[in-house]
């Protein structure tokens, strides 16, 4: 089954989208991002992607507004944004269904494998954020001369089962998908792989269903109508 899921990306407390990033460039979508989650949950959600976007930047954290989120509703959360170590996914792991790390699986890939381990394949994603395949870190602002791909493998064979991919040059620009690197991620990831970043149609989504992805997730299309939700085709 493709799923969308939607994006509740939080910073200083509210619920926004970011324009390639950029946390400057920010569009303020619910002052309190509880009531994007009952939003989205309210039209059927069975999961909701939650980023602490401070944790990343590593300038504060939405801890208890997240927290708050996972107890109120119904659908699963998965939450990222600053986990760096076996006891910051232990906290997230007591109140959510699922945490997600990015950093993490560049600088320490056995800490993540270890994870794992720990908590189980369905309990842990990685995301991997490129700017076409070239990894970036740190909330997207240091890059790498890590090739998306071969993250992606690297990861598979460490066990990791779940993956999003996010075409950092194109989220939140609603431009539309670029086939060419979700098709090599495709290739590269032999588990569950989810992918965002430029969705602005239907068509995107189709797209992605084509090349056997598990589902989307989608931020600012949704936000601004775009694409229904729930979908219908």
């Amino acid at each position: 089954m493709f799923l969308v899921i939607p994006a509740i990306d939080v910073q200083r407390g509210r619920a926004v989208r970011l324009y390639e990033g950029d946390p400057e460039r920010e569009t303020v979508y619910f002052t309190d991002p509880l009531d994007a989650a009952r939003h989205w949950t309210g039209l059927g959600a069975g999961w909701l992607h939650l980023v602490d976007l401070d944790a990343t930047l590593e300038r504060g954290a939405n801890t208890a507004v997240i927290a708050a989120i996972a107890g109120a509703v119904e659908a699963s959360v998965e939450v990222g944004g600053g986990v760096r170590s076996m006891e910051d996914a232990q906290r997230w792991l007591d109140v959510v269904d699922r945490v997600i790390v990015g950093t993490l699986a560049v600088r320490r890939p056995d800490v993540v494998a270890a994870m794992v381990e720990r908590y189980g394949p369905d309990r842990v994603s990685v995301s991997v954020d490129a700017r076409g395949m070239q990894v970036a870190v740190r909330g997207w602002l240091e890059d790498t001369a890590i090739d998306a791909a071969e993250l992606a493998r690297t990861m598979y064979q460490r066990g990791v089962t779940n993956l999003i991919y996010t075409d950092i040059s194109r989220d939140g620009t609603m431009r539309g998908v670029d086939p060419a690197p979700v098709t090599a991620m495709r290739d590269a990831f032999g588990g569950n792989l989810v992918a965002g970043g430029g969705v602005a149609t239907d068509a995107d989504l189709d797209l992605y269903e084509r090349l056997w992805l598990q589902g989307a997730i989608v931020g600012r299309a949704l936000y601004e109508g775009k694409i229904s939700y729930p979908r219908t085709a």
